[in-house]
């Protein structure tokens, strides 16, 4: 019987519903991302690739790639004397990302990684997606941005596939919550 009657208070529902459609009048609800126009502009980042080296044409074009990449986050080279979300240094050692909070913290591009023949523009792109809150994806495809190292030096993929730019939206589409599977200050080795 409880069934029967969730039945009847739904049809008349339901009708209302496609009527509207039919008629239409529906309109998508505010905030729903369907309106350009009412969408929210993206939350913006600035980095710092003055210490970086040799690789500084690499970090702005995995920059780049993210931009292209994502709606919600837009990463931008800091201006003179403007303090940056994100800095990058050039080091000796494996390439790596020091989040402080979402949005902000180190990276690394490590030397000893592109000795071994790993892309720069991947190493980049990657770091920098440890910033914007993705998690190793270990082991992973080449597909997968975020399976870094674990793809072989022949992978030269420096794009994220759809889930990891679905978790970047996420992370920057609404409020700013540090995303599960880091911590703060939490060392990301590739």
């Amino acid at each position: 019987m409880p069934v029967r009657t969730l039945a009847r208070g739904f049809a008349p529902a339901l009708t209302a519903a496609l009527a509207l459609v039919a008629a239409g009048q529906a309109t998508a609800a505010p905030g729903t991302g369907t309106d350009p126009e009412r969408a929210p502009a993206p939350r913006v980042l600035t980095y710092d690739a003055g210490a970086s080296a040799e690789f500084k044409a690499a970090v702005d074009r995995g920059a780049a790639i993210w931009n292209e990449s994502v709606d919600s986050v837009e990463l931008r080279p800091a201006t003179a004397g403007q303090r940056a979300n994100i800095r990058i240094i050039a080091d000796n050692g494996w390439p790596r990302a020091v989040p402080t909070s979402l949005g902000n913290g180190t990276v690394y591009i490590g030397r000893q990684a592109v000795n071994q023949g790993y892309n720069t523009i991947r190493i980049s792109s990657h770091e920098l997606g440890h910033i914007l809150g993705l998690p190793d994806i270990k082991p992973g495809p080449c597909s997968s941005l975020m399976s870094g190292s674990t793809a072989g030096v022949s992978c030269t993929n420096p794009y994220p596939d759809a889930a990891e730019k679905a978790d970047v939206e996420s992370n920057f589409g609404g409020a700013f919550a540090w995303p599960t599977g880091l911590s703060r200050n939490t060392v990301v080795r590739d």
